[in-house]
């Protein structure tokens, strides 16, 4: 039983299907219907066909990657880097002249020198660290250094001036009875001197616009400005910008006040006219007047009607603005302690500067040209070619280098658009020089995007500088393009990520082609790129030409060439589809693969024509293999495009060009014919019909054999010929080639393994299982290839999906070999057909002394050897027919102990119950062996052994072909006491199943027991669906309730209800009531059983059905009754069926006991039956 254990499928790794083909009288190799034609000139001689299959091979390994379409993963079979790019040092960033080096390092330390605001956690706050890498990147020497900084040190210090975005306010407090506000912002510069002392006092006192200040006096009409009033809203939205002068950066504030507006002139014109006052008189005059209209802590007295109520403020120190500005919501403040405020305000805010003395500026250099040589300037230093992975470089900038540009930027006032246009510009013209990552340039193209709602503010010259650097970037990458085989190779999955990324790039720039007044683009890009797409097409299948098949050469020597050109054409073809097509069309919407492939298909296909015409007065074995390889390729290049749905090969120019490649195809095909015959000898020949190795249990001309075959249906599907009539020709004459070269090879196994006898008496012979398993190998590698060798056909001319010629071949040639197959299974078994009844005489004539494992131990140790020989030689399939002979012989061995056995005791039953068991769980092998369904619901049928009838005593309860369940379940009776019959009689019922649930109807019952009155209590309710017994195509039904089984229950007697004439859903709610014991209600097969009888007058009662409850699982008895009216329980709806064998086989024991007990329930059953219709 080990053995089985250890089951694994082995072999047959390459083979699956299952074939066929009636014998014919053997031939000699190469003999058919008929005669060959003679080898042409050149042609392989007579041999052992291994030349003629290795050149095969050769031709049909191409096309091993050419099943179905291409997939990028099949492809992209390498990460390298991609190739590199050309560069061109005339199309970067112009050369600054010495004089604009110097200017543009004055400029750089006049940014560091007077810089403004908090740095940033990521940026170089460390000024001398910042002036040391300015000096690295302008190669400055010390003393030009000192020099610079004395210079720049002597200027005068910029114009600060701080810009201030109101964006919006939220979760504002209320002030107006409407349970909203009318907020609106006044905002101004508190100067140095106004600034807010340390608070000192018991109470903090903030500084406000609506409250007279001791500190310093009015403040300046310039320093105060309002947003516009946002009626009815606690999340008011301003989006209002506003630009203060900075007097000092290090002592000034922002405060902001948010007010909600009352009166009809209120503080918000009165701001207004601010600006309208002369003189600081004037203005103090009227800001006392704004004064006065100011409410004490937010609290209205009776005269306050119509004055502002405050709603929060805030004060920003302008030393606290980052340097690059900030966008961010702030947290209002009260103006006091004893204020109520909440809410948060967010505001941008950047510091730059207007005026800055430097000789850009005074030379009227604008900050955005000022930041594009700075930028270009630290590019270069940054980004050194000569470093490893330098065209990765997605312009990662030092600290020091984005510190200079942020300070730079910030000052220059230069908005978000324009750095992305500045970055963009700059970074393009250096990729031209110096590659960069396009994934990159694609982030600076989006930031631009981005912010491309600004453009309406960009001049006119930057705007043209964008335009000039999208015109030069679509001019180089279109010449990459036109390369892009060299440049992105479809194998290299890092160039083809940069060419995707080159792709969003050209495309993302026609975005903003609508937006521009001066247009970059003269015509629509897409058309651009497919222009340089077919170009470089050309020019790449002419350098192809030209090296490989040159048009001056002869004929047949072009022929090779122009076998490499179409392969290379194939696979650049697939390379389009699988790789570059999707990029093409999914990001610039251009068909690149039916672009390239229609050019490329109708260059070779010129060629193609041209040459076979030539050749075809000159065919040879030669000649025609080259044309046989060209034309796979040709076919292969059709076959790719009719794959894609939607495509047509009848507008190819390829299309009805195997007609001048016939002659060389059916060369070809004639000579496989002998070549495999004299393979399949050879193989036979060399054979010594051991297993190749450990892992494969047939042998090499098994091996051998599969192979050629396999490779005669790839040549096959290759093949594809397209005309039907010569393709049903060509298709019967090879599946008739293939069918007697299989059974040709069965003839040679067969006169080899009768050369080689196997050791006298020995049961199991290596070399017969090593034949049976390469005769299983060649029925599926056979069957699988003439499968395969389906040709166009009609649908009407189909059988089984295969053209009816070859299924007639195919299904011959499986019968011819199962038998092959069988024959052998069963020489093998034979030779253990004593050993099997000697051990199984040895089981019946064991004495009862001896335990049942020790009398069936010397079977299953037997078997277990036997086993263990043939698994280690036997495939799965093969070790599955020989373990069905086995079970098979087994069994009917078994009944012909158990019928040369009468008057035998329960003990000997007991003992083949046990081999059975053992005989099962032996053969099964936990899942490894036979299935266990299999062998216990009778897929395996016992013949009738010597002797075995279906008379006499033993024949009632043996029929000579039941299955092992049934077997084993006479066996188990036979063990059993009358009673346990009885109960199993009904358990049987209460297991038993309605195989169509409503074909004998429903019955719905309700049922339970009360312990307090010791009574089990059945509710008939209903029934529905009977059966039709009466002629008038109805029924008079009533039921029988009765306890079983009898022993349990013997003073109860069956109860029945009333008959409902004339109907097929009778309703009876009635009860019945049984005195029992709750104990006997959970003995084994205690159950209620309701038969459901058609009443007759004149005849015998009908029997409709029947069906049993068990009574462990109702209420009161599987738990106890828990309040609540028992009539309230759900009912139970019970479909009716007839007895079936499994509970007739406890009847038909019963029958063959002579207890009275057994008589009795026999015959109270059979009047029972004899009301009952015969089962259908």
């Amino acid at each position: 039983m080990t053995t089985l254990l250890e089951i694994k499928s082995s072999v047959l790794r390459q083979v699956q299907v299952c074939p066929s083909f009636r014998r014919r009288p053997e031939g000699e190799p190469g003999s058919t219907g008929t005669d060959p034609q003679e080898p042409a000139a050149g042609a392989w001689k007579p041999g052992d066909g291994v030349e003629f299959f290795a050149q095969m091979r050769l031709i049909l390994k191409k096309g091993e990657g050419r099943q179905g379409l291409p997939c990028p993963e099949v492809l992209l079979r390498s990460g390298a880097p991609a190739p590199a790019e050309p560069v061109d040092p005339n199309r970067g960033l112009r050369v600054l002249t010495q004089e604009e080096v110097e200017m543009l390092y004055e400029e750089a330390l006049y940014t560091v020198l007077y810089r403004a605001g908090t740095m940033g956690p990521d940026q170089v706050d460390d000024q001398e660290t910042l002036l040391g890498y300015l000096q690295q990147v302008f190669g400055t020497n010390p003393e030009e250094y000192a020099e610079a900084i004395e210079r720049v040190k002597k200027a005068k210090a910029p114009t600060y001036a701080l810009k201030v975005s109101v964006v919006r306010a939220k979760n504002l407090l209320a002030k107006d009875p409407n349970g909203f506000s009318d907020p609106y912002c006044m905002l101004g510069i508190l100067p140095a001197s106004g600034a807010p002392q340390e608070p000192g006092s018991h109470k903090e006192q903030r500084f406000s616009f609506r409250k007279g200040s001791k500190r310093g006096g009015p403040l300046p009409a310039k320093c105060i400005q309002v947003t516009e009033v946002k009626s009815s809203t606690l999340n008011p939205v301003w989006k209002e910008n506003f630009l203060f002068e900075i007097e000092d950066v290090s002592m000034d504030q922002l405060h902001l006040d948010i007010w909600d507006h009352d009166d009809d002139v209120s503080l918000v014109e009165a701001c207004r006219k601010l600006n309208e006052v002369i003189g600081l008189k004037g203005m103090s005059r009227y800001f006392k007047q704004i004064v006065k209209s100011a409410r004490a802590n937010g609290t209205a007295g009776p005269t306050d009607d119509h004055t502002d109520d405050f709603l929060g403020c805030l004060n920003i120190p302008i030393r606290e603005v980052p340097v690059a500005g900030e966008d961010r919501w702030f947290k209002l403040e009260p103006r006091s302690s004893a204020s109520r405020v909440q809410g948060d305000c967010q505001l941008v805010l950047k510091l730059i500067t207007t005026q800055r003395d430097t000789a850009m500026s005074r030379r009227g250099r604008s900050g955005f040209l000022s930041y594009m040589l700075l930028l270009g300037r630290l590019l270069q230093f940054e980004h050194r070619p000569e470093e490893r992975n330098s065209s990765s470089w997605r312009g990662e900038l030092s600290g020091p280098a984005a510190t200079v540009l942020c300070l730079h930027g910030a000052q220059s006032n230069l908005s978000a658009l324009q750095l992305a246009v500045l970055h963009w510009v700059v970074s393009s013209r250096h990729h031209q020089t110096c590659t960069l990552d396009y994934g990159y340039l694609l982030g600076l193209l989006e930031d631009i995007q981005a912010h491309w709602e600004e453009a309406s503010s960009l001049p006119q010259e930057q705007e043209k500088s964008l335009a000039d650097s999208f015109s030069a970037f679509c001019e180089f990458g279109l010449r990459l393009l036109r390369q892009l085989r060299d440049y992105f190779p479809a194998t290299n999955s890092t160039a083809v990520y940069r060419l995707e990324l080159l792709l969003k790039c050209l495309s993302k720039m026609q975005v903003f082609q609508p937006s521009f007044e001066i247009c970059p683009f003269e015509t629509e890009l897409n058309m651009d790129i497919a222009a340089a797409l077919k170009r470089g097409n050309h020019e790449w299948y002419d350098r192809l030409l030209n090296t490989k098949s040159p048009r001056e050469q002869p004929g047949p020597q072009r022929l090779a060439g122009l076998v490499e050109l179409a392969d290379a054409v194939y696979e650049d073809l697939q390379a389009c589809y699988g790789i570059y097509a999707s990029l093409f069309h999914s990001i610039v919407e251009i068909d690149f693969f039916t672009l390239t492939f229609r050019q490329l298909e109708r260059l070779v296909a010129k060629e193609a024509w041209v040459l076979t015409e030539e050749l075809s007065p000159k065919m040879s074995l030669e000649v025609a293999s080259g044309l046989f390889e060209l034309y796979l390729t040709l076919a292969d290049i059709q076959r790719f495009w009719s794959s894609i749905p939607g495509r047509d090969i009848r507008s190819l120019a390829l299309a009805g060009i195997h007609a001048p490649f016939l002659p060389a195809v059916k060369l070809w095909l004639q000579v496989l014919r002998d070549q495999s015959r004299w393979r399949l000898q050879g193989a036979v020949n060399v054979d010594t019909l051991e297993p190749m190795d450990v892992s494969s249990k047939h042998s090499s001309s098994a091996a051998t054999a599969s192979l050629c075959f396999s490779h005669i249906q790839e040549l096959w599907a290759r093949l594809a010929w397209p005309d039907p009539v010569q393709a049903q020709a060509l298709g019967t004459q090879l599946s008739q080639d293939l069918c007697e070269a299989t059974l040709f090879y069965t003839e040679l196994l067969r006169k080899k393994v009768d050369t080689q006898p196997g050791p006298a008496g020995e049961a199991v012979s290596e070399p017969l299982c090593v034949v049976l398993n390469n005769v299983e190998l060649l029925r599926k590698a056979a069957g699988q290839v003439l499968r395969g060798l389906a040709w166009p056909e009609a649908p009407s001319a189909l059988e089984g999906g295969l053209p009816r010629p070859l299924l007639s071949c195919t299904q011959a040639l499986d019968e011819d070999l199962q038998q092959e197959v069988h024959t052998v299974t069963a020489h093998l078994t034979s030779k253990m057909v004593a050993d099997i009844r000697k051990y199984v005489q040895h089981i019946s004539l064991s004495p009862d002394s001896i335990q049942n494992e020790e009398a069936v131990a010397p079977l299953l140790k037997y078997l277990d050897e036997k086993l263990a020989l043939l698994n280690a030689s036997l495939v799965k399939e093969n070790l599955s027919r020989v373990l069905e002979a086995l079970w098979e012989l087994l069994l009917q061995t078994i009944l012909q102990a158990l019928g040369a056995n009468l008057d035998v005791s329960a003990d000997f039953y007991g003992r083949f119950h046990f081999t059975l068991e053992a005989l099962v769980n032996f053969f099964h092998a936990e899942g490894q062996g036979l299935p266990l369904e299999s062998l216990r619901d009778g897929s395996y049928k016992v013949r009738p052994g010597p002797g075995e009838g279906a008379g006499g005593t033993w024949g009632p309860a043996f029929s000579t072909r039941w299955a092992p369940q049934k077997l084993e379940e006479e066996l188990r009776l036979h063990q059993c006491s009358t009673r346990e019959c009885i109960e199993q009689y009904y358990l049987d019922k209460l297991k038993q199943r309605s195989l169509e649930q409503n074909r004998f109807g429903r019955l719905s019952v309700r049922c339970h027991y009360e312990a307090a009155e010791q009574r089990l209590v059945v509710e008939v309710l209903h029934a529905a669906d009977l059966p039709a017994l009466d002629a008038n195509g109805l029924s008079d039904p009533f039921v029988i309730v009765e306890l079983g089984p009898p022993h349990l229950f013997p003073l109860v007697r069956s109860q029945r209800t009333q008959v409902k004439s004339r109907t097929l859903h009778p309703v009876y709610d009635e009860l019945f009531y049984f005195s029992v014991p709750a104990e006997a209600c959970r003995r084994r097969g205690a159950c209620v059983l309701f038969t459901v009888m058609d009443h007759d007058w004149l005849s015998t009662n009908d029997f409709a059905g029947e069906a049993a409850l068990g009574l462990g699982s109702i209420g009161g008895i599987a738990r106890p009754q828990v309040g609540g009216s028992t009539r309230a329980r759900q009912p139970v709806t019970l479909h009716l069926r007839r007895p079936r064998a499994q509970v007739r086989s406890a009847l038909r024991m019963l029958e063959g006991r002579s207890s009275k007990e057994a008589q009795e329930f026999v015959k109270r059953l059979k009047e029972l039956e004899k009301s009952m219709e015969a089962d259908p």
